[in-house]
């Protein structure tokens, strides 16, 4: 090992450091959705998604959509563990940012109670346990 901080050690930090930078940016992401959600889920997402309810239960409704997706985390950090052993880690991070991705823009297009009834929040519920199982594998 190349003790000296010269061009060996150099070449083994980078594959490190361009991971944990991928590792870094998709968390923030990731959490970033998961905080504009919960603040979406506080002012909008009773009226847009749960207006035939109280305002209480409706707001109430709104947070447990949000904890739906907290739930599936470990299911999510069991499968994708699985198949980054197996797969490679890469290749899941990958997967589990387009997850993320695909999910969260999916859940900006959904169209609300008002316009496809109760399938507003059933397909908000599904999209919140897909976030939560991309969540958990990365």
């Amino acid at each position: 090992m190349d003790r000296t901080g010269g061009e060996g050690a150099q070449q083994q930090r980078t594959p490190i450091t361009r991971v944990a930078l991928a590792s870094f940016i998709g968390t923030t992401m990731e959490w970033y959705d998961f905080f504009l959600y919960g603040t979406a889920a506080a002012l909008v997402f009773n009226q847009l998604f749960f207006p035939s309810f109280d305002p209480l239960v409706g707001t109430l409704a709104a947070f447990a959509t949000f904890g739906v997706g907290f739930g599936a985390r470990p299911i999510g950090g069991l499968v994708f563990g699985h198949y980054g052993d197996r797969l490679g880690h890469r290749s899941m991070l990958i997967i589990t940012l387009t997850m993320m991705g695909v999910a969260t823009a999916l859940i900006g297009l959904l169209p609300t109670y008002a316009t496809i009834g109760i399938w507003a929040p059933i397909l908000l519920v599904l999209l919140r346990v897909v976030q939560g199982f991309a969540v958990g594998g990365e």
